[in-house]
């Protein structure tokens, strides 16, 4: 017969034994996971590292089945997790908070199934990770990495340059700017002025949309990428009303949009540069040009304020720098 995902072989210090109750109820969610919510093999198996060092700490404070089971066994689980004991070392935020994740699954899964009359995860947060500053290259080398963007004049130079400039002159992500179509992309005039301006719909998570203004050099290059490059692209396809085309003609994807910046990085010799390296770029230099930070909010799509004040942090750590370098008694 082949083993359940709860019959898995046992690794040593599996309570089976002095707990059979606990490891039967283990087996029981193990199995959910495996046959009704369809969990990936490599998920289940962090699922079930996690859960049977939690079985065998439960155990470990006497308890033998789920409804034994108190909110401070839950704390005193976790707290282990972050601290390390007697056999593990201690674990990151990060991983600390998977294995919370799966504890409360499997008491909420225990409360569903009449296994215990209550939760006592439900009010135990995981750790909460560090908080990432993100990345941002500055202004010059923003302009090394869109000069190096693909062979000048040619159908994917063009193409590249445009999706570069696109990228860094509006905040989008990749994915956003790949799902862009010719429709999306609006032009007009400003009466006052008589100058051209340019505005792009964008769809971003949840289906949430936004507009964007598109810059004079961003313009420019998505102007020269659909006169000259974009219709020799398009022979080569079957019609798609997307913006950016790979070499077939098709829509290009996430992944080729992530090729070309990765080349054009390489190419003007910077390192560390991710899919998200120009949005990030995009929000820190508005906000150190003096963008107020609710604007670069409703420019990047963030839901909550929150989410942009992150930016203001490097902006802050840029000021420190200016403010060590030049000023006559910042230091001494």
């Amino acid at each position: 017969m082949r083993p359940t995902a709860g019959s898995a072989p046992r690794p040593a210090g599996d309570p089976a034994e002095t707990a059979p109750v606990l490891a039967k109820e283990l087996g029981t969610y193990l199995d959910h996971l495996a046959v009704e919510r369809g969990l990936a093999a490599n998920t289940l198996s962090s699922y079930r590292r996690d859960l049977h060092r939690y079985v065998i700490a439960l155990t470990s404070r006497g308890r033998g089945a789920l409804a034994e089971v108190t909110e401070e066994d839950v704390t005193a689980f976790v707290r282990a997790l972050r601290e390390g004991d007697g056999g593990h070392p201690p674990l990151g935020a990060t991983s600390a908070a998977r294995a919370v994740v799966s504890v409360r699954g499997l008491h909420r899964f225990a409360l569903r199934e009449g296994l215990a009359p209550d939760d006592p995860a439900r009010e135990v947060r995981p750790p909460a990770p560090p908080r990432r500053l993100p990345k941002a290259i500055s202004i010059d080398e923003v302009e090394r990495l869109l000069a190096a963007a693909g062979p000048a004049g040619a159908p994917l130079g063009l193409r590249d340059r445009g999706l570069l400039e696109l990228l860094y002159g509006t905040g989008a992500r990749i994915s956003e700017a790949v799902g862009l179509d010719l429709d999306d992309l609006d032009r007009g005039t400003a009466a006052e002025t008589g100058d051209e301006v340019g505005v792009v719909r964008y769809r971003g998570k949840g289906g949430k949309e936004r507009i964007v203004p598109v810059g004079r050099y961003a313009r420019a290059a998505v102007d020269a990428y659909l006169v000259r490059g974009r219709p020799t692209l398009a022979a080569s396809g079957r019609g798609t009303p997307a913006l950016f085309l790979n070499a077939r003609g098709g829509r290009l994807t996430r992944q080729g949009a992530w090729a070309v910046l990765h080349a054009a990085a390489e190419r003007a010799g910077l390192a560390e540069v991710s899919p998200h390296t120009l949005r990030h770029s995009f929000a820190t230099h508005l906000l150190d040009g003096g963008a107020d930070v609710r604007v670069v909010q409703e420019l990047l799509g963030h839901a909550s304020v929150t989410t942009t004040q992150v930016y203001t942090l490097v902006t802050v750590d840029r000021l420190r720098e200016v403010y060590a370098a030049a000023h006559p008694r910042a230091n001494g």
